[in-house]
């Protein structure tokens, strides 16, 4: 099925992983939209629900948890603007080395309506050892000690939490899929396809198709114009042997 007939066919019903203005590092905005554009964007495109996800705050471009109560003032001044669409604060927690493997504490899950996770180049020397990796040639005993370290910190962190989506695994982190996979299927956490990264790859969802996992399509949206995005990753999944009915957030037209 080629890429017109998929978009013909099947559309998708809500984004819950886009970043704004809010993921910034000093006067450098990561995201590139205000909460009200990436709304208007989901708008335009006919989504039912979007969510606001911006990176945790240890991050480079991590939010301020101190701005939440601003950003819920602004996702309900635009939910009155359209009515038409439900709109969530999410946060993108990283995977770091805390008592509950995320950057995001058990005591501040209440800030936000759901928490996803995933891995990023946050500034300490595990995941600098990552992008070295990623980057430059690196002994393969490394890389494996690195695969190994990295699946046992998501398993961490989706056992210590209710993280609704695993964000882009794979991408930024070698990772055992097999047992990430299981995790998934035992903590019941979305396994996201994300438009934006190369992870996970046609050969990561054929092994994640293997486990009774469901899948989500996000297109990590760091500017409005790109909220919505779907029709690839679709294609990339059906690829893969994923049916849609097994991605939540997409249906038939």
């Amino acid at each position: 099925m080629d890429l017109k007939t998929i978009g013909e066919k099947f559309r998708i019903t809500g984004d819950y992983h886009t970043h704004t203005v809010y993921s910034r590092v000093g006067p450098y905005f990561h995201g590139k939209g205000k909460i009200i554009e990436n709304v208007a964007a989901a708008v335009s495109k006919g989504l039912a629900e979007l969510a606001i996800t911006d990176h945790g705050p240890t991050d480079f471009y991590g939010l301020d948890q101190k701005k939440t109560p601003q950003m819920r003032k602004e996702i309900a001044e635009a939910m009155e603007q359209y009515p038409g669409i439900k709109v969530y604060l999410g946060v993108e927690a990283d995977i770091v080395d805390t008592p509950n493997g995320l950057d995001v504490a058990p005591e501040d899950f209440g800030r936000y309506d759901f928490v996803n996770a995933g891995y990023h180049y946050v500034p300490n020397c595990h995941m600098i050892r990552n992008w070295i990796a990623f980057r430059l040639p690196y002994p393969a005993a490394g890389r494996e000690k690195l695969r190994r370290q990295n699946t046992e910190r998501i398993i961490k962190a989706l056992r210590s939490n209710n993280i609704r989506i695993l964000t882009h695994p794979g991408d930024k982190a070698y990772i055992d899929e097999h047992a990430v996979g299981k995790a998934c299927e035992e903590t019941g956490t979305l396994i996201e396809i994300n438009v934006r990264h190369r992870h996970p790859d046609l050969e990561d969802l054929r092994i994640y198709a293997g486990y009774d996992v469901k899948f989500i399509i996000s297109s990590d949206a760091h500017k409005p114009s790109n909220v919505g995005r779907y029709v690839r990753s679709l294609e990339l999944a059906m690829k893969a042997g994923i049916t849609p009915d097994r991605i939540v957030n997409i249906v038939e037209r």
